[in-house]
């Protein structure tokens, strides 16, 4: 009688692909249900969120949760955004692919991710250092090159690598930051929640015929900025 062995080994490499194809699944739901029904509309966008593996940029115990509707602890009180957060922010820019964007708050890393596919080159700003070292480890396993990171005042943009075309902020602002729009090209965008503690508006502020003026994307919660320009220690 014949026996047939199957070896720990290749079950665990059965087990890891059809994990890697429930996340690839889960992935693709994500983009159907939360942002194309949503209105997200950008092609370049709607394929970068199909690329980017958001189960990579989260704790491993909230795996099952990577493509849920909703915020995840990342550790350091800070969370990993929305899905469709990320879409509208990436969208609201307006981002051709030639642009130079600066992220302040790369908290896991993940929407600078997705910036990395959908421009030429990323500045990411974080002042938590735990984050700013997982981050700077991740972005190396993934051999992404075009991401650049630095651990400081986000609220401060990063002057030395300035102009950039787009500014996306990923924590709420108490009011507009002065520095940041200076640090935009005559035509940039500053795309961020600005509002209270709880309750921020989505603002992208763009100048246009030498005038700033404002456009406004809705409702949303973040965590505060902190840095000179953020919101005061309590």
């Amino acid at each position: 009688m014949a026996y047939n062995f199957i070896s720990a080994k290749a079950i665990m490499s059965v087990s890891m692909m059809d994990l890697i194809m429930d996340l690839a699944q889960a992935r693709e739901r994500m983009v159907v249900e939360q942002l194309e029904r949503r209105g997200i509309r950008d092609p370049r966008v709607l394929a970068a969120m199909r690329m980017v593996e958001r189960d990579r940029f989260i704790p491993t115990e909230y795996a099952a949760h990577a493509y849920d509707d909703e915020p995840l602890p990342i550790g350091a009180a800070q969370t990993i955004s929305q899905p469709y957060m990320v879409a509208l922010m990436c969208e609201v820019a307006q981002l051709s692919g030639l642009e130079r964007v600066l992220e302040v708050g790369t908290g896991s890393g993940y929407a600078a991710a997705v910036l990395a596919r959908l421009a030429s080159v990323v500045y990411s700003v974080e002042c938590i250092p735990a984050l700013y070292q997982r981050a700077r480890a991740r972005f190396a396993a993934m051999r992404i090159g075009n991401v650049h990171l630095r651990c400081g005042d986000g609220s401060e943009g990063w002057p030395e690598q300035a102009p950039f075309d787009a500014v996306l902020v990923t924590a709420a602002m108490p009011g507009i930051v002065r520095p940041l729009l200076e640090q935009l090209t005559p035509g940039g965008r500053l795309v961020a929640p600005i509002g209270e503690d709880d309750l921020q508006t989505l603002v992208r502020i763009s100048r246009r015929d030498g005038a700033w003026g404002e456009e406004y994307f809705g409702e949303c919660r973040f965590v505060k900025m902190t840095g000179r320009h953020g919101f005061k220690p309590e």
